[in-house]
């Protein structure tokens, strides 16, 4: 059962597992800061030194999930929020080996690990133990990659588009149905009406 802290959390944790599995190799010769950014963060860019970053840019409803409750609780009366989340991955590097090693770095984790469970999202959003968000590369064209950098601060950096499905944020009202904890059924000969 996510609150509203779910987004943040996703972005938290997807920050989280990439800073915590950079191997030691990678970080003696391409040491490197990993970091969530709003947008007013982006406004200090040129004194990131050497960082992946991780930046929400869009937010959508969920087309397939807008208006179904859990599988696992069918008698749901408050259907969550289903979205999904669009994330900028950046480099920031003064060379380009230390950026393009980094970035390939990234997206090959993205690619071997693409689940987030309960147990690897950060705990603040109060996720339920069949929570999880999938971790998918988003095609954006060039102009789509140039529009969101027009509108940001900084110039240009190499990026890839992500996007975190299905985060579902749940009502904060308690349901007012009962779980059924038995059910009876009896078999037997049935009598026909006359």
């Amino acid at each position: 059962m996510a609150n509203l802290f779910s987004i943040h959390s996703v972005g938290n944790s997807l920050v989280t597992f990439l800073r915590n599995s950079y191997p030691e190799s990678l970080r003696a010769e391409h040491a490197c800061e990993f970091r969530l950014l709003s947008s007013g963060e982006l406004r200090d860019a040129d004194n990131f030194g050497t960082t992946l970053s991780l930046y929400l840019y869009r937010v959508t409803m969920n087309e397939h999930l807008r208006n179904s409750g859990r599988i696992n609780d069918p008698a749901d009366v408050n259907v969550p929020l289903a979205v999904n989340l669009h994330f900028l991955m950046t480099a920031w590097a003064a060379s380009a080996l230390t950026e393009h090693t980094i970035l390939a770095w990234a997206m090959r984790q993205l690619y071997l690990h693409p689940m987030l469970t309960s147990s690897s999202l950060s705990p603040e959003a109060g996720w339920g133990p069949d929570d999880f968000v999938h971790v998918i590369p988003a095609e954006l064209s060039t102009e789509d990659i140039m529009r969101i950098w027009d509108a940001l601060e900084p110039s240009y950096r190499l990026s890839v588009s992500y996007i975190a499905r299905v985060v579902r944020i749940d009502a904060d009202t308690p349901r007012d149905i009962r779980p059924i904890a038995a059910t009876q059924f009896q078999f037997g000969e049935m009598e026909v009406p006359r």
